[in-house]
C-alpha cells in the first residue's frame, strides 16, 4: 500500500518537475538591441568613433595622396572594387579586386596585411562597405572619394548626371522649390528604441549577424526629387553642422541632426517606426551613417548624391564638398 501511495505521489509531482526542468534548460530572453548597444559602446563602435578619417582623395603620392603617379596604382591599400563584374571589366584600378558588397567582410579576412580601400561608382555604396568593415574590426578601411567617377573621365557620368559640375540644372533641384526652406529647425523628438530579435545572445555575435543582414539587403538611396516632392512623407534628418542648416536651406520639416550617437541616447531622435532620411553634402557621409543605423534596427536611407543634387552652386561657392571632375588616372581591363 505504501508503495502505491509513493507511486501516486510521484505521478502527481511529475508535471511540476518536468516544467521546472524545462525552465532551467530554456535560455533567458535577451533584449537584442540593448545587448548590441552595450557591446558597441564598450568596444568604441559608436558612430562618432567610426566616422573619422574614413575617406581619402585620389591625389598622387607626391601630393600627399595615395596614388603612385607613375603606375596609377594604390600600393598602400588592398583595393576592393564593389561594382558589378561587368562594370569592373570595362576598366578598374590596377591590382583592384572585384568583390560583391555582401562579401566585403568575409573577403577582407584574407587581406589583413594592409588597410582596405573600397571603390564604387561614386563613393556612396563604398561608404556602406567601409562601415561594415569598421564594425567588423577593420578599423582602417576607407572610401575612395568620388569613386571611379573621380578616378577616370570614362566613369564621370555617374556624378555629372546628378550634380551641377557640368550642367547646373542637374545639381540645383531644390532652387526655387517651396519645399526647400531656411526656417529654424523643429524641436528634436525622442523615440523608443528599435525592437527586433536575434538568433544570438552575445553582443559580438549579434553585431556580426546584423552587419551581414544589412549587407545582404543591399544599398538603396532615396531620390532627391522624391523627397523634395513630399518631405512630409519621411522623417528627415539634416546631417550637417548646425550653421549650415539655415545657410544652405533644408527640406521642409527636416530635423537638424549634426550628431547621431548611442552616447547620450542621441540616436533616439530617430523614429524606428518610420522611414528615416539622413542626408549630407555628397551622399557619402550619410551612407556610412545609414548603414550603422540599419545595423541597429532603424529604417534609414540617404539622399542620392546629397546636396550636390539639390544646391550644388551654393555649396561650391561656399567651398563645401562638391564633385569637381575626375583625376584621370589610368585604368586596366585585365
Amino acid at each position: 500500500m505504501k508503495k502505491l501511495i509513493n507511486f501516486a505521489l510521484i505521478l502527481a509531482l511529475l508535471p511540476v518537475l518536468l516544467m521546472t526542468s524545462c525552465k532551467k534548460d530554456e535560455p533567458e530572453a535577451v533584449n537584442a538591441y540593448q545587448t548590441l548597444k552595450t557591446y558597441m559602446v564598450t568596444n568604441t563602435l559608436d558612430l562618432p568613433d567610426l566616422a573619422k578619417n574614413w575617406i581619402v582623395d585620389p591625389k598622387s603620392t607626391n601630393m600627399g595622396g595615395i596614388v603612385d603617379s607613375v603606375t596609377s596604382t594604390i600600393p598602400g591599400y588592398h583595393v576592393f572594387d564593389i561594382r558589378p563584374a561587368a562594370d569592373f571589366a570595362t576598366g578598374h584600378i590596377k591590382n583592384a579586386i572585384n568583390v560583391a558588397l555582401k562579401d566585403v567582410v568575409t573577403t577582407a579576412e584574407n587581406y589583413t596585411d594592409k588597410p582596405i580601400l573600397v571603390v564604387c561608382f561614386t563613393g556612396q555604396t563604398a561608404g556602406q562597405a567601409v562601415m561594415a568593415l569598421r564594425l567588423s574590426g577593420f578599423a582602417n578601411a576607407v572610401v575612395l572619394k568620388w569613386g571611379m567617377a573621380g578616378w577616370n573621365s570614362a566613369f564621370k557620368a555617374k556624378w555629372t548626371d546628378n550634380c551641377g559640375y557640368e550642367t547646373s540644372a542637374n545639381g540645383n533641384l531644390a532652387v526655387g522649390s517651396a519645399n526647400w526652406v531656411t526656417s529654424a529647425a523643429p524641436a528634436a523628438g525622442s523615440f523608443d528604441e528599435p525592437v527586433w530579435t536575434s538568433n544570438s545572445t552575445d553582443g559580438a555575435a549579434i553585431l556580426k549577424e546584423r552587419v551581414q543582414a544589412v549587407l545582404d539587403a543591399g544599398f538603396t538611396t532615396a531620390a532627391a526629387s522624391e523627397v523634395l516632392a513630399n518631405p512630409s512623407g519621411f522623417q528627415i534628418h539634416n546631417y550637417w553642422p548646425v550653421a549650415d542648416y539655415t545657410t544652405f536651406g533644408h527640406f521642409s520639416g527636416a530635423y537638424n541632426t549634426p550628431v547621431i550617437a548611442l552616447a547620450g541616447d542621441l540616436v533616439k531622435t530617430i523614429d524606428p517606426s518610420k522611414d528615416a532620411i539622413v542626408y549630407c553634402y555628397t551622399g557619402q557621409t550619410s551612407s556610412i551613417a545609414t548603414f550603422w543605423l540599419n545595423v541597429l534596427g532603424y529604417k534609414a536611407k540617404g539622399v542620392g548624391f546629397g546636396a550636390n543634387r539639390l544646391v550644388y552652386d551654393q555649396l561650391k561657392a561656399a567651398g563645401k564638398a562638391v564633385y569637381k571632375g575626375p583625376k584621370n588616372w589610368a585604368v586596366v581591363t585585365d
